[in-house]
Order: structure tokens, then sequence, then C-alpha cells
């Protein structure tokens, strides 16, 4: 993203009963099943969703056994799928099932003392990315901060039973205006909400602008702020019945809305040993340490891997000119105080839990929960303090 200049920057989000959330979610709560009985279960668990219909295919290897056909249809009813009316129920849904045993090709170069290397080694090549400023008190980007607390309103507000006529699916999308690369307002907002046939669009966009935009958005809104509501005037047919989904088609909306860069990994339905999740949550925790302590405004963290190798083959630190010593000095900082080989990663921040579902929707980052772990501060101080600020 640019550091200096004027500029509108927009950042989208989705409900949990956006068809591509409905898989990540699936995916994940297969993961968490499984952890649950097997720390050390090896997971790449795919899903797919249409009418009445859901796919979940993959590979697993694991002491433990999910009863798929329960945790989906569970996860729908969580969800809110729980009417055919919708276009998928988790009481009647078709469910469909293709997992067999992770290759052998992999698993050799992932545990310990085998393959070439004696240490645990990332379970894929790639490379992650993970980004922090100063724009939020979550130190994420302000315009994909705003478009999940939408998506969460949206999400309360039918759960609570108030707007019973909110339906699961919905979206958001959030325009900010920058002057001098820092956000002034906001330009404009997006929102489509799924809804019963019977209410009337006029109606809708009282209720989304009263009770959903201006309640989130507040001090970022003025006069000339835009709002468009379900502009194609009825959003009655949604979830998987209008649009077929998929585990890992929302990976900009998991991670920072565009604002960083991504390495082109999804997150759900892997294991930890997989580093597309891991090894973007480490660089999360080291870009967030790293502006927390005042090294710099905005940081944007790379780690990459090869296949069955525990050291990453790189590590960048890029600060775009905010930063207040050194990058290069940064990097070992990076290095001297945080985890980068898989299985210290895995180690300290605690991933070989039941967490994942959870993390399926309204972003991986930015979130105030305990068992995300990568969102701690914890090394700001020392950071601040060798680094002589």
């Amino acid at each position: 993203m640019k550091n200096k200049g004027n500029f509108l920057f927009t950042s989208e989000s989705v409900t949990e009963g956006h068809p591509d959330k409905v898989c990540d979610q699936v995916s994940d709560a297969i993961l968490d099943d499984l952890i649950k009985q097997d720390k050390k279960s090896r997971v790449a668990v795919e899903c797919l969703t249409t009418t009445g219909l859901i796919v979940v295919a993959g590979e697993v290897t694991t002491s433990g056994y999910s009863d798929v056909q329960n945790v989906v249809r569970r996860t729908l009813n969580r969800i809110g799928y729980t009417n055919s009316e919708y276009g998928i129920s988790g009481n009647d849904c078709a469910v469909m099932t293709s997992i067999h045993e992770q290759s052998q090709n992999i698993s050799v170069g992932v545990d310990d003392n085998k393959g070439e290397h004696k240490e645990q080694g990332a379970g894929d090549q790639g490379m992650m990315f993970g980004y922090a400023c100063n724009e939020t008190p979550e130190l994420m980007p302000l315009p994909i901060s705003m478009a999940h607390k939408l998506t969460m309103k949206l999400s309360e507000l039918r759960r609570s039973g108030k707007f019973n006529w909110i339906r699961p699916d919905g979206k958001s999308q959030v325009t900010v205006e920058y002057v001098d690369g820092k956000p002034k307002r906001i330009d404009a907002v997006v929102v489509a909400v799924h809804h019963d046939p019977k209410m009337v669009h006029h109606n809708i966009k009282r209720e989304i602008i009263n009770n959903v935009i201006k309640p989130i958005c507040g001090k970022w809104i003025d006069n000339k702020t835009n709002f468009f509501v379900n502009e194609t005037g009825v959003f009655a047919v949604g979830g998987p019945q209008a649009d077929a989904g998929v585990t890992g088609r929302k990976i900009i909306v998991d991670t920072y809305g565009g604002m960083g860069k991504h390495g082109g990994g999804a997150f759900s339905g892997k294991d930890p040993s997989k580093v597309d999740r891991s090894g973007a949550y480490a660089t999360r925790y080291i870009a967030k340490n790293i502006v927390a302590a005042g090294l710099a405004e905005r940081c944007e963290v790379q780690l990459a891997y090869s296949i069955g190798v525990a050291e990453p083959v790189s590590v960048l630190v890029e600060t775009f000119g905010t930063n207040k010593i050194p990058e290069e000095k940064i990097v070992e900082l990076v290095k001297k105080h945080f985890p980068i080989k898989p299985v210290n990663i895995i180690k300290h921040l605690n991933l070989l839990r039941p967490i994942y579902e959870k993390t399926a929707a309204y972003g991986h980052f930015g979130r105030n929960d305990p068992d995300f772990t990568w969102e701690t501060t914890d090394k700001a101080n020392i950071l601040r303090k060798e680094a002589g600020l």
C-alpha cells in the first residue's frame, strides 16, 4: 500500500452464511474434531457446497475418527441453515465424502527424525505474509476492520431474533479515504443482506443503515458517505442455492482485505504443520509486535519455506518507510526473539488445539480472543528495549 498521498482503498467481508465461508467452517470443524482426539492429526480437508449438498474431500492421517456427516450437519445448523427454504439445511441436506490417507512422500518430510532432515520440516513449500499497522486499536487496516464488524453485526442482529427477516448469507464492503497516507473518513459502505422475501427494499435499506452501518462506522462517516444496500433491489435467494461455495476462496477476507500481500495459500481445513496456516499466523504475530513496540507504523513480514525443511529459506521485513530503526536490525530482532521454524511456531503459539472453526469466519486476525495467540503483543517490550526506543 502507498505510504503517502491521497487515495481510496476498499476491503470486503462476508458473513458466516456466505457459501465459501460455510465451506471454510465445515473444513475447520472437521479439523477441530480430529485434533480433539489426536493432536498429531495431519489434515487437509476441502469442502464444496451447492443447493442441498455438501461435498467433503481431502487427505487425513490420524488415530481419531470424525463422523463427517454429523460434523457437517452440526456446523450448518450452528451457522443458521436450519430451513430448507434457505437452499440448504443441516437437517436434511445430502453429504458426500471422499477422504483418504495423506501421501507418505509428504509426511516423511514433516515427521521428526525422518526424511532428509532430522527435525520437523514445513508441510509444503510457499511464502506467507503478515501485516500490521497502527490505524486501529487491534493494529489492523481500517477498511477490513470495519467490513468485518459490519458482517458480524448482521449476524448478531439475526441471532438476536429481533431481525428475523435476516438470513445467514451476506456481504459488506468499506471504502476509506486516505489523506497523506492516513485514514480520514469512510467514503462508501456496501451491504448485501440475505432476507425474507416478504421484506421490501426501502425497509431493508432503512433498517441496515440505522442498525448496522451507523452504529458500526460511527465517527468515520459524514454527510458525503454513500450507502449502498441490496442495490439489485432483492436478495431473497442466497447461500449455496444462489452460489456454489468452496473452501479457501476468501483468502483476502481472511487476512488484511488486500492491504498487505498474500502468499496465495488458504487456511481452513489445514492442520498447523501446513505453513500456509502456521506460517501466516507467525508472520502476523511478528508484524503486530513490531508495530506495537513502535519500531514502525506499518509492517509486512514474509517467511518462505521449502517442504521438509525447518529453517525458512528467507525472512523479510518491509516497513514502507515508517521504521524507527534500520530494517536490517528489525530482521535480526525477529530471528532472535520469534519462532520461525514450524515446530517452534506450533509450540509457541500453542496451535495443536481445536480452535479453528471459529477462525473461519470474520477474519483470522484482529480478533480479541485468547485462543488467537498470534494476536498477543508479548514481545513488544523486549523489542522496544533492544531497539533503544
